[in-house]
């Protein structure tokens, strides 16, 4: 089970600043005007080998203005789709009118949900903790989200509330297939399996939710995960094409590979490339499917590859295949990557081998030296998988340019065949373990060092 957990509350009670703190960035923007998130946010939170999707949503108010309650809407839809709530509340002023009409109505929904009031930091003489009380709401949280107070006590208890993922494996590898509306991931499915079990049509967004089907072919089991199209815009549109976009987000998350189809005869465009970068991020193998490919002469198939975006490094290091799901040509392509690809996520790579290709690298193009002190690479080892991550450990760790972090990256995934894969690296400074110790000389060695001071000052005389 992937969750997904909203942070809920009126305007100005710092949600974009926990928002920022819990997921490590700077993705919402964060001012002392009220208001200024209008749109629902999403990164990853990520806390003891967990993880899972954080909404950040505008300020919920009893508003007739057509903005203010369209944001409001926006808030709800997130609080429907998400398995958790966090109710953050003002703690330095009293519960006001919006403040119970979210608790109210958190409860019509059955929404488990979290109470968290902020701004601890403020001395006030608020009774909010009193009117929390006759609520019936005794368990809450306060936190300062700006300066970081109780934040490591929140995230254990939100820790604890999110499943772990790795109950879940089983045996048949996991398939996401991602792309834009009528790419033909529906039609797809269908030719593959030799039954309609998807609905198909020509109007784009047939397809709302993310939809299992289990599948075997030589003796192996696979389950394809059908998915909505992702639209440009889909966090200003209707609830629905939300809903299917962070399903959509679940689904990467639950498989071991994304194909993402890409219809061949309208070319590649901006929103292909954020979809691919999507999941990128969530460290998933992704492998390029031309769909459609029927519908193009052979020099307009010659053409598509000469694009620039095809062109493009981010594209060179992703494995592409062709096919036509109407006439179910290409398949047996498609299925050789992908299960290729599954097996080389998959794989640890061992200490040595790493080690030996890293003094190679560091060979080949020696690193550059900082405040002139030479960068220099300790030792390296293995760190996990999705995505495949490697450990450095240096006499640096921030100093390091990005230019040769780039060429480690690049030539790592060279060597270890990594085409599809996500690569991680991560740089850390190796601690001197004489650092801080000294050692304790002998008697005969601090008279000895005694009589050269005494002769050094007598020279020097």
């Amino acid at each position: 089970m992937f969750t997904s957990i909203a942070i809920i509350g009126r305007p100005n009670v710092g949600k974009s600043s926990l928002f920022n703190k819990l997921t490590k960035s700077r993705n919402a923007i964060v001012s002392d005007f009220s208001g200024l998130t209008k749109d629902r946010n999403y990164s990853y939170f990520e806390v003891k080998d967990k993880r899972t999707l954080l909404i950040d949503t505008g300020g919920i108010v009893d508003s007739k203005e057509t903005m203010q309650d369209a944001i409001s809407q926006q808030a709800w839809t997130a609080v429907e789709e998400s398995s958790l709530i966090i109710l953050l509340l003002d703690g330095s002023e009293d519960l006001v009118k919006e403040d119970l009409d979210i608790v109210q109505n958190l409860r019509k929904l059955n929404k488990e949900f979290l109470t968290v009031l902020n701004k601890a930091d403020k001395k006030s003489d608020s009774t909010i903790k009193d009117d929390l009380a006759k609520l019936g709401i005794k368990i809450f949280y306060e936190i300062s989200a700006e300066h970081s107070i109780n934040i490591s006590e929140l995230k254990s208890e939100l820790a604890s509330r999110i499943p772990d993922i790795s109950i879940e494996s089983s045996d048949d590898k996991k398939i996401a297939i991602l792309g834009r509306p009528n790419a033909g991931k529906s039609t797809f499915i269908n030719k593959l399996v030799n039954e309609d079990r998807l609905i198909v049509s020509e109007i784009a967004g047939t397809t709302i939710d993310a939809i299992s089907i289990p599948f075997e072919i030589n003796n192996e089991k696979f389950t394809f995960i059908d998915t909505a199209g992702i639209r440009k815009g889909y966090k200003y549109n209707h609830k629905v094409e939300y809903f299917s976009y962070v399903r959509a987000i679940h689904a990467i998350e639950q498989a071991d590979v994304v194909a993402f189809l890409c219809d061949a005869s309208q070319n590649i465009v901006d929103q292909d490339l954020k979809i691919i970068n999507m999941i990128i991020t969530a460290g998933k193998p992704v492998l390029f499917v031309f769909n459609k490919i029927d519908l193009l002469s052979k020099k307009e198939l010659s053409n598509l590859y000469q694009g620039k975006r095809m062109q493009s490094e981010f594209m060179e290091n992703i494995y592409k295949a062709e096919i036509s799901a109407v006439n179910k040509k290409g398949f047996k392509k498609v299925f050789t990557l992908t299960d290729r690809v599954i097996k080389k996520s998959k794989e640890s790579f061992a200490t040595s081998k790493l080690n030996k290709l890293l003094d190679k690298f560091v060979k080949n193009s020696s690193p550059p030296s900082f405040n002139g002190r030479q960068l220099k690479f300790k030792h390296i080892h293995f760190g996990g998988t999705y995505p495949t991550t490697l450990i450095i450990h240096s006499n640096q760790d921030k100093k390091i340019p990005s230019n040769y972090k780039k060429y480690l990256e690049n030539s790592f995934r060279k060597e270890l065949n990594l085409k599809s894969i996500q690569l991680k690296l991560i740089f850390r400074k190796s601690s001197n373990p004489y650092e801080g110790k000294k050692n304790k000389l002998t008697d005969r060695q601090t008279k000895k060092r005694q009589r050269l001071i005494k002769h050094k000052n007598k020279s020097k005389k």
